[in-house]
C-alpha cells in the first residue's frame, strides 16, 4: 500500500515566502525527493491563505513514510518549523499501488 501524507503549515503573519525559501536553501526538498521511497513532494501555496504552505507527499509504503521520518534533513524540518510555523496539521492516507 502506498502513503499520501499531505501536511498543512500555517506560518507566522507573512513568513510564507520566507519559510518556503528556508526549506529550498536547506536542501530538505530534494534530500527528500531523493530518498528511496518517494514518488512526489511538492510544496504548494494555497491562493486563499497568504499563511498556509501545502506539501503533498506519495511514499511507496507506511515504512518508507517511517524512515524518512529518521533522517537528517526532516529533524532540520523541525527546526525550521520552530522559526516559521505556527500549527502543522497532517492527514495519512493509504491507497493500493495500482491506484
Amino acid at each position: 500500500m502506498k502513503r499520501f501524507v499531505e501536511v498543512h503549515y500555517t506560518v507566522k503573519d507573512g513568513m510564507r515566502d520566507a519559510f518556503y525559501l528556508a526549506l529550498q536553501e536547506s536542501g530538505i526538498p530534494a534530500a527528500s525527493r531523493a530518498e528511496s521511497g518517494n514518488e512526489k513532494y511538492e510544496y504548494y501555496f494555497n491562493p486563499e491563505n497568504e499563511n498556509e504552505l501545502l506539501l503533498l507527499e506519495i511514499w511507496t509504503s507506511p515504512e518508507a513514510v517511517q524512515i524518512h521520518a529518521q533522517t537528517e534533513h526532516f529533524q532540520k524540518l523541525g527546526k525550521l518549523k520552530e522559526q516559521y510555523v505556527t500549527e502543522t496539521v497532517i492527514k495519512r492516507f493509504e491507497f493500493p499501488d495500482t491506484f
